[in-house]
């Protein structure tokens, strides 16, 4: 496995009674870069990242963490955002984050000094002081974020990060990632939000049913899908559409449609030799949120619902 990688995974597989939660996980990111796992509830997310952590152990496979066969040899390089949150609520929020700091090797007056810039880069510098029980929930989230990255950790993971969170604080966690980014740390987070992935992914896999079903960076999900256009003619809209791919829609008195394999230019000398002409025409890639339905699959969706 490559040094350059801060995270690798071959064959990983757990197993919870008879059922398989992961079943042959394969996963590679590499130092420096953003990576996501996007799957949709009980898909497998959380158990991949606690067995590549080494919080549980595999039933089958190998990983290596930062260069380490036993991930336990990196712990004081990782900083972690469990699923489950919890912070002490008595204790103040700058005293939290130098607690978690602390324990990963960081001295306390360090960890004490940190907090106070990273809560006011945060957003959160008036409530320093304030005890964890006063604060909302999303700041509550932040607080807890800032103090797995207090030790300036190598690597963050970061297990549904977003869950919860109102879009202020959504907008601050995504700035928090990008920080810690540009700091030079390897980032590694599951969701099953697509809009955060898209924004922030350098690559991800996306596992559903614990296998991974594709794995890659987000232009390469997207271009699992063929493009979409959205063509307006300028005369005759109805029978424009005889001209029109087989799964034309009509939207007013525009249509869309997926481009042919041949492209649109030949599409578009036939409308306009037949006297439609173009009025507006716009060429869309389908999101990842789409990408991500169909490479996942209805089924394995509903069933997750």
């Amino acid at each position: 496995m490559s040094s350059e990688l801060a995270v690798s995974a071959k064959g990983l597989v757990k197993r919870f009674g008879d059922r398989r939660v992961v079943d042959g996980v394969d996963i590679a990111v590499t130092r420096g870069e953003v990576y996501g796992v996007l799957g949709p509830n009980g898909a497998g997310k959380t158990t991949t990242l606690r067995m590549l952590l080494g919080i549980i152990e595999p039933d089958a496979g190998e990983r290596m963490l930062l260069g380490h066969s036993a991930p336990s040899e990196a712990s004081d390089q990782v900083g972690y955002l469990p699923e489950e949150r919890g912070l002490y609520p008595n204790m103040k929020a700058r005293e939290a984050i130098a607690f978690m700091g602390a324990l990963r090797g960081l001295p306390w007056a360090v960890g004490r000094k940190r907090a106070v810039t990273l809560m006011e880069a945060a957003g959160l510098g008036h409530a320093v002081d304030d005890k964890i029980r006063k604060l909302s929930k999303g700041m509550a989230q932040l607080v807890q974020l800032l103090g797995s990255v207090v030790h300036e950790p190598e690597l963050l993971v970061l297990d549904e990060p977003f869950s919860g969170l109102d879009p202020v604080n959504q907008e601050r966690l995504e700035k928090l990632i990008r920080v810690q980014r540009d700091r030079g740390a390897t980032i590694l987070f599951s969701t099953h939000v697509m809009a955060h992935a898209e924004r922030l992914c350098d690559r991800l896999s996306i596992i559903a049913g614990g296998k991974v079903r594709f794995q890659g960076t987000v232009a390469d999900a997207r271009a699992t899908l063929p493009l979409k256009a959205h063509y307006t003619p300028h005369y005759d809209a109805d029978g424009a559409g005889a001209l029109l791919p087989a799964d034309a829609e009509r939207e007013n008195g525009s249509w869309r449609f997926t481009v042919p394999d041949e492209g649109i230019e030949a599409l578009l000398v036939r409308l306009i030799d037949g006297g439609h002409g173009v009025s507006g025409l716009s060429i869309e890639r389908p999101g990842l949120h789409d990408a991500f339905v169909r490479i996942v699959g209805e089924q394995a969706l509903e069933a997750a619902a």
